[in-house]
């Protein structure tokens, strides 16, 4: 998919690979018929369980192999739309220009930095596009699109990563937990670790070497929470010309900010952090030092991808370390 400003054509392209749609349904049936013993068991609560995860997988692997792949091309004079489900026939439809009346951008519900173009027709149907790969030049495809189909007062969007921002912004400012959240959090892991001895003791049972050993470590944890929970607020991106300022924050809650320029960088690569390719993609930095840095999540690879090659852009990074 390339919907830069440099193709004559835009095209957007939504839905999965059928070898794709195979490997994840394979993988979702093995582990339903795992639970294929329960059925011939004789306890009643094994064979619904059995049931129940056979159901799930079989849905599951029902929406994977009919959710239609989508392809959208926006030409000067039409978009043309393809739509395919596995082994299934291609359909089309062309929506010609002077049947598009409006035009909008909103914003994704599960991410910040994904943008669809939702077209409104003269029947009065709206049309909603596969999201923009491109998340750094959004607001150069949507001026282009509405100046080609002659649309009036099309809103850009808010995007924090796109290009022509001076400073590109990746995750949320980072804010450390407030002392009651830390205090609270620190006296469950204590009484947690010592549930289990106070168990024994109100049933009159003599704990064992494992309830002695769980109190300490329930001390350990509640120390290690009172010191250490701010490290996992995240990090907070700002990429401008020439370098990148990370801030994060100290264990104590106290900022700490780092620089990132383009002389530093031994490689930039996208990575996926998280099970899905289309959700929990970010950048990695890897610089001289030995030292590694993680963006916060952007999106799908396409996305992380785009970032990517902004940084690349903006840091002056050469080719010898854009594995992107």
């Amino acid at each position: 998919m390339n919907d830069a400003t440099t193709s004559n054509d835009i095209r957007l392209r939504e839905g999965a690979s059928i070898a794709q749609r195979l490997v994840v349904a394979g993988s979702a049936a093995a582990v339903a018929l795992c639970f294929t013993p329960g059925l011939f068991t004789h306890d009643a609560f094994e064979v619904i369980i059995s049931v129940v995860a056979l159901l799930a997988g079989t849905a599951f692997v029902g929406v994977v192999m009919l959710t239609p792949a989508v392809v959208w091309i926006i030409t000067p004079d039409e978009i043309l739309i393809g739509r395919q489900r596995p082994f299934g026939k291609l359909q089309t439809r062309v929506v010609a220009k002077d049947e598009i009346t409006g035009l909008q951008v909103p914003g994704s519900k599960t991410a910040k930095a994904r943008f669809q173009l939702a077209f409104t027709l003269a029947s009065g149907e709206r049309l909603t596009s596969p999201p923009l790969s491109d998340v750094t030049h959004v607001h150069d495809t949507v001026a282009r699109i509405a100046a080609q189909f002659d649309v009036p007062d099309v809103e850009a969007p808010l995007n924090p990563l796109d290009a022509s921002n001076p400073e590109m912004r990746l995750g949320e400012p980072v804010e450390p937990f407030s002392q009651r959240d830390i205090r609270i959090a620190a006296v469950i892991a204590v009484a947690v670790s010592a549930a289990p001895y106070a168990y024994k003791l109100w049933r009159g049972l003599p704990p064992n070497w494992i309830d002695f050993m769980l109190l300490p470590l329930g001390v350990v944890a509640a120390f290690a929470v009172t010191r250490f929970a701010n490290l996992v607020t995240g990090a907070f991106w700002i990429v401008r010309e020439g370098d990148i300022r990370v801030e994060r924050l100290w264990g104590n809650g106290e900022p700490r900010a780092d620089h990132i320029e383009g002389h530093d960088v031994k490689a930039i690569t996208v990575e996926r952090r998280g099970r899905s390719e289309d959700e929990h993609c970010i950048v990695v930095i890897r610089l001289h030092s030995g030292r590694r840095f993680r963006s916060p999540r952007i999106g799908s690879r396409n996305e992380a991808r785009a970032v990517g090659a902004e940084i690349v852009r903006r840091l002056g990074i050469g080719a010898e370390a854009n594995r992107i």
